[in-house]
């Protein structure tokens, strides 16, 4: 079946490839720190959820793992080999202590065609107790055989939408979102607008999954979200969100940039909570929800310098090759140089450093 077919058009982000001090993989603590402080609820989960007289093995007594979005590592090894770990204690807790009842163990590295797969599996751990294989696409649509997974995990991925909303980009739309680069703090319509992308999505990503998983295997998703019904629009996302369309815009008024190129790009992202990913749940209906516990994550950093500098990195390695797409990479040293500075100059950030996600379990349910 050729790959067109295996899920809808889509468009790619991938995070910042290489091994410079601008690459994600040198930039990204942030999401390790949360994924640390989310490991002991996925031991938990995968321990008490996880049925492993039930679920079918293949042929060769093969575990399958598979990791979506998982960018150039080192986040990656980390969360399969802790996926890894807690299998292996739960095939042991239940009594099978020769290696040979202990199943070998496969992941799949999935992530967009453009990243940076070289980089990923270069730094791959040498001692690794599984076999790699990395699956290039859009998780929006099917990447593997159906009921050949035991556990899908993803981690700070699915809050990417597949596309910016056609209306936020539409001038003649009541959605248009004239004046800023994301859904936060905007116009009703703007953000209902992201709320159908995210619907969509959503159900084209538990459609796909719901095919890919055997029943009974789970799926662990670390998503950033938020946890209340409304858009908090004194978030510290929001706050860093809009500086950054303010640099661009001041780019513009300078003329290193068109205002209308500034006006055509948004950041495709979504913050849902977990009654939305709940309510796609039981429209879908594949799935049953196991677990969901919130955890709110304070960063503390350094001085104000510190700080900015370690932001601007860390958003030049997520969103670089999507402001590479519209405005071309010689913009970028001076963009974030810039936006660096406006973070110094707004101390008050500073203050709200911490960030909500949670942590999902879903359980595939029997056909």
């Amino acid at each position: 079946m050729a790959t067109e077919e295996l899920g809808k058009m889509v468009e790619a982000y991938p995070m910042k490839g290489g091994d410079g001090p601008n690459g994600y993989a040198k930039n990204s603590s942030y999401q390790k720190g949360a994924a640390g402080a989310a490991q002991e609820v996925v031991n938990m989960e995968i321990t008490e959820k996880l049925d492993v007289d039930s679920i079918t093995l293949s042929n060769s007594n093969t575990f399958s793992i598979a990791d979506l979005g998982c960018s150039v590592g080192p986040n990656t090894f980390s969360a399969v080999e802790n996926i890894i770990d807690a299998v292996q204690l739960k095939y042991q807790n239940q009594g099978r202590r020769l290696n040979s009842q202990i199943p070998e163990f496969q992941v799949f590295f999935n992530d967009h065609t453009p990243n940076d797969f070289n980089i990923l599996f270069k730094s791959l751990p040498p001692n690794r107790q599984y076999y790699a294989t990395g699956v290039p696409g859009s998780f929006y649509g099917r990447l593997f055989p159906k009921a050949s997974l035991h556990i899908v995990h993803s981690s700070f991925a699915i809050h990417w939408l597949s596309r910016v909303p056609k209306q936020v980009l539409d001038k003649n739309s009541p959605a248009w979102n004239k004046g800023r680069i994301h859904y936060l703090n905007s116009t009703y319509e703007v953000v209902r607008a992201f709320e159908a992308q995210y619907a969509e999505d959503m159900a084209c990503f538990l459609d796909a999954r719901a095919q890919e998983i055997v029943c009974g295997g789970l799926m662990v998703l670390i998503i950033p979200g938020r946890l209340q019904a409304t858009h908090d629009s004194q978030s510290f996302r929001k706050m860093t969100h809009q500086l950054l369309g303010d640099c661009l815009m001041d780019l513009a008024r300078k003329g290193v940039v068109t205002e209308e190129k500034v006006e055509s790009f948004n950041i495709p992202i979504y913050y849902m909570s977990p009654t939305e990913l709940e309510a796609a749940v039981e429209r879908n209906g594949c799935f049953s929800v196991e677990g969901m516990e919130n955890i709110r994550k304070v960063t503390k950093l350094g001085n104000v310098t510190e700080s900015a500098q370690l932001i601007s990195s860390h958003s030049r390695a997520v969103i670089e090759g999507l402001l590479s797409q519209q405005f071309g990479d010689e913009i970028l040293d001076e963009l974030f140089d810039l936006y660096r500075k406006k973070l110094e100059g707004n101390p008050s950030i500073f203050e709200s450093m911490d960030a909500n996600f949670f942590v999902t379990v879903l359980k595939r349910k029997a056909n």
